[in-house]
Parts: C-alpha cells; structure tokens; sequence
C-alpha cells in the first residue's frame, strides 16, 4: 500500500464519512471530507498484525502485564524526543479528550477558570464547559499569518480565578511548532499565577522538515511539580478509533492525585488499543512516520500552492499538524458566504474557524491527509468556487 492509494471508507461507521450527509448535505460520491482529523490511511503493518493476533487468538479477555507496552512509550519519547520518562508516570486514558477531562476533574474545581489559547482545539472548550467550569479564552496575536504568544494581553484579563491553562503543543489549528522560548514563556506565565500546565502534544510526531518540536517537560524542567504532558499514538498512527492516550505525570503529588480521579471514574485500559500502540512505537513504526510526514509534506506543498492562486485567501505556513488552516478574510465576505461556496459550489465538507473560538471566525480548517490527488481536485474545486476573484 502506498499513500496515493484511495480507500473507501464510506459505510465502515466512519465519522468522516458517514456522517457527511447529514451534517453537510453532502453525499459521500459528491463531497470530499476534510474535516475530521483522522487519516484517509491504513497504519503501518505493525499494527495491523498486532490485531491479526488478537483475532487469530481469538479470546478478548481483560489487558494485563503492561510491561511491554510501558517500555514502547518509554523507548518511543527516547529516541524521538530525547525524554526520559519513567514506567510509573504513565497513566492510560480513553484518548486525549478522556484525559484532558479527568485533568480538569483532578486539578480545577467547578467555577474554576481554564485558559485557552484560541483559536484552539474545540473539543476542549466543549467539555470544560461540562463540567461546570469558566472558559477563559485569551487571543493568540497573529504576526505574517502565523500565531504568536500575547502574554502581556493574556496577563491583563486575568480575575484570579483561573487554576489552568491548557497548551496545545503543536498548535491545533494553527499549525504552529512553538520555540523553546516561548514553551518558556507559558512555563513562566503558569509559575506567575500559579496555574496547573496541561500540555497536550498529541501532534508532536507530525513534524515538518526545518522544524523541531521541543516537549514541555524539556523546554521547562523546572515546573514539574505544576505539569502535566499528555502524548498518544492515535494521530500518528490513525489509530483514533482505539481511543487510546497517555496522561504522563512527573510530579508525585500530581500523580497521586489523577490516579485517585481515575480509581474513582473506575477506567482500564481498552487491550485492542494497548496492543495497537505497543505495535505503533517500534521501529518499523518509525519508519512509516517518516514515510508519512514526507507524503505529507508533498501534499501541504501542493495545497499552499493551489490557495495562493486565489486572491482573497491565505493559507497559514504550517510547521506541524495535516490540518491546514485557510484564512477568507481577504475576500472581504461573510463567513457564511465564503463557508456556502466551499461547502455549496465546492462540496467540501471543512470545519468552521467559529467553532475555534475567538480569533477563528475567519477561517476554514481543511485535512490534508488524504491521497494526494483528493488534494489536487480539492484546488480545482476551490478554484472554480471562487472564480470570480481571480
């Protein structure tokens, strides 16, 4: 299998897909789906045998003996992150939301207030507010397109009711690969206003040529006793269906307290996804990442290209992530306007900048990981939608 080759996914219960008509009036024969962030790839083969076993057993009992699947997250953040991480700082969620949730359950209580960086993942905005706590959004300033850190401004709304910041490291939506500066910077901004530091890098292995991502624990050793690094092998390996992350806490009194939210939310492991990640950071796993982020690479190139064809809309540089970020505001119209010729005229399905929160209203978040030729025919049809502009 090579990453130009197109799968059908529709009927499979595949959000993407499947739920495309219903959410976009789109049929899957007539739209194209970038929106959800997983990819239109099959994981490495490593994993694919891991589940092969499984069934060939045939037995699907309850995980035990988490040795070997402690030493691959252990050896994985070693030799692609160059940080040491020992067996029993990792606690195992249903993904990354799981985890950011039981986080908000462990460290903040309700009223607490929660700082986001927006425009910012939605789903996190979602489940704050669930549980009873204030979304606090503090703006990313944005400098050639690309964002950047505002901490002055961020310092200046503050009420003193905030317990959390939330980091999200790559940046999701923008693309961003923050320096170790500016990691330092947020470190020193929680320290300030004694803020616990969640910082959710699950894009961390989508890496671009020229750019390298630095994990918070590294960038600021010095705030372990407020830190908590989430990782997982979901997005890397399109494994999200697994629903399989890592809640990676340093801190003793930390640790103590997130295990007894998940002692008392009564969560164990999923053992499909415990074997699928096992299988994912390994070697040859490895290997496919880097196979992976040169396609990527190609496919990031030819869409950045093709937008910059059309007058009025500007592509964000991405450094991280396969989740482009299209800025309309150039053409001088509505969102609904623009967003009706993309989904309309274009039939592409896109998630809307609005749901980002503030500074995101602007914009269109488009997948790239796809076949590089749905790619190309998202272009055209982008072209013709927007015609008359050029």
């Amino acid at each position: 299998m090579t990453f130009d080759t197109p799968i059908d996914r529709t009927g499979s219960h595949c959000v993407k897909w499947d739920m495309m008509p219903a959410l976009y009036g789109l049929a899957p024969d007539e739209g194209l789906a970038m929106w959800v962030a997983d990819m239109e790839f099959r994981p490495p083969a490593c994993v694919q045998q891991a589940l092969e076993r499984m069934l060939a057993h045939g037995v699907y009992g309850y995980f035990g003996d988490d040795r070997a699947y402690l030493e691959a997250i252990r050896w994985w953040m070693a030799y692609r992150h160059g940080w040491d991480v020992a067996p029993e700082w990792i606690f195992t969620t249903h993904g990354l939301v799981n985890g950011t949730a039981l986080c908000i359950h462990s460290f903040t209580r309700p009223g607490d207030g929660i700082i986001l960086m927006t425009p910012v993942y939605h789903a996190f905005s979602r489940i704050i507010k669930a549980a009873g706590r204030e979304v606090v959004e503090c703006p990313l300033a944005l400098a050639e397109g690309k964002a950047q850190l505002d901490i002055p401004a961020w310092e200046a709304q503050l009420t003193g009711r905030e317990r959390m910041v939330i980091l999200c490291s790559p940046h999701n939506p923008g693309g961003r690969v923050w320096s170790g500066d500016e990691l330092r910077a947020v470190a020193d901004f929680c320290q300030r206003h004694d803020l616990i530091l969640v910082s959710d890098e699950i894009h961390h292995d989508l890496v671009y040529p020229g750019h390298t991502h630095t994990v918070m624990a590294k960038a600021a050793p010095g705030i372990a006793d407020r830190l908590v690094m989430m990782t997982a092998t979901t997005k890397t390996f399109n494994i999200a269906g697994a629903h399989i992350g890592n809640v990676i806490i340093a801190d003793p009194k930390l640790r103590k307290t997130f295990a007894n939210t998940i002692n008392a939310m009564g969560i164990s492991p999923n053992s499909f996804g415990m074997h699928m990640a096992t299988a994912a950071y390994s070697p040859e796993g490895a290997a496919w990442v880097d196979d992976l982020m040169r396609y990527l690479d190609g496919n990031r190139r030819l869409f950045d290209e093709g937008i910059a064809t059309i007058p009025g809309l500007r592509s964000t540089p991405l450094e991280a992530t396969y989740l482009a970020w299209v800025d309309f505001s150039g053409t001088g119209m509505a969102a609904a306007d623009f967003i009706a010729r993309v989904e309309k005229q274009a039939k592409i399905a896109t998630n809307h900048g609005e749901s980002f929160g503030k500074g995101g209203a602007s914009f269109l978040r488009f997948n790239l990981a796809c076949p590089r030729a749905q790619v190309a025919e998202a272009i055209r049809r982008l072209q013709r939608a927007f015609a008359d502009l050029q």
